[in-house]
């Protein structure tokens, strides 16, 4: 029988997940970061839409293609949260805009993180730093719970801590909330806190460490069926605009809501009624 340290040692090793090779970072220019075991995975084929068909947009649009320019010229930028009403396309530009950048045959690469692997990210970022290439490192939907202590290991990207965020990285991200917490967490806090001013700073502030903060807002109807005509357009589906407004409306007003989302799944109706593949 083998020396029980011996059994616990190769149980260990085992359990222990092997390091992450350096990754190539030729094979694509997007990527998804997973863990257990860490590892970059290649995406030969990003999912997203053109520039062009992000209607309402346009100054969130032009600020963060020229920081994104900026940033991928070596130049300084900011980190930028993208926030606000559901379904109007912030993570569609951040994607849309690194693909209008890279065509202009600059060295962007972009990496998504998952809320739930922040922890893992200054091991993320020792492979970004590594490398000749400049990320976008992209966290969609972000928002803290109750509980949640994610936020801590956000500050390792939007500070760094002593060692400085990689001059190579940049991090976008959308959220739904402007300070990234529920409103009822911030007033339980202040409400049972000695010194209530003080009681969410640490938490609240998190969205000031964002240079740029840039705000959706619900679409009008002449904007949601403007989207819908720029996706007809752009697929080559034709059909009159009373018969698209009708319809259109009654799609929105079946759904309780209106945005780009309710107007792209309209839209995917349209084209299976149609016979267009997408």
């Amino acid at each position: 029988m083998s020396d029980p340290l011996e059994r616990i040692a190769a149980a260990l090793e085992r359990m222990s997940p092997a390091p992450l090779n350096a990754p190539d970072f030729d094979a694509a220019d997007a990527f998804v970061w997973h863990v257990e075991p860490d590892r970059l995975e290649p995406v030969p084929q990003v999912n997203r839409v053109d520039m062009s068909l992000l209607v309402g947009v346009d100054r969130s649009r032009d600020t963060l293609l020229e920081n994104t320019r900026q940033f991928a010229r070596g130049l300084p930028a900011n980190n930028a949260l993208l926030w606000g009403a559901r379904g109007m396309g912030k993570s569609s530009l951040v994607k849309a805009v690194h693909a209008a950048v890279r065509a202009e045959d600059l060295p962007l690469k972009i990496v998504e993180l998952q809320r739930e692997d922040l922890p893992s990210v200054s091991r993320l970022l020792n492979h970004l730093r590594g490398s000749e290439a400049r990320f976008i490192l992209f966290c969609d939907d972000l928002s803290f719970s109750h509980d949640d202590q994610h936020y801590k290991s956000l500050k390792a990207v939007l500070d760094g801590g002593i060692e400085g965020r990689p001059e190579n990285v940049v991090f976008y991200a959308t959220s739904n909330r402007r300070h990234l917490m529920p409103r009822d967490m911030i007033e339980n806090e202040r409400g049972s806190a000695i010194s209530p001013s003080e009681a969410t700073e640490e938490k609240v502030s998190l969205s000031d460490r964002f240079g740029l903060w840039l705000g959706f807002h619900p679409c009008d109807q002449d904007e949601y069926l403007t989207m819908i005509r720029g996706y007809c357009d752009a697929h080559g589906i034709e059909i009159d605009d009373e018969t698209l407004r009708a319809e259109a409306i009654e799609w929105q007003a079946t759904r309780g809501a209106r945005s780009g989302r309710v107007a792209w799944q309209y839209f995917t109706d349209l084209a299976g009624r149609r016979g267009v593949a997408l």
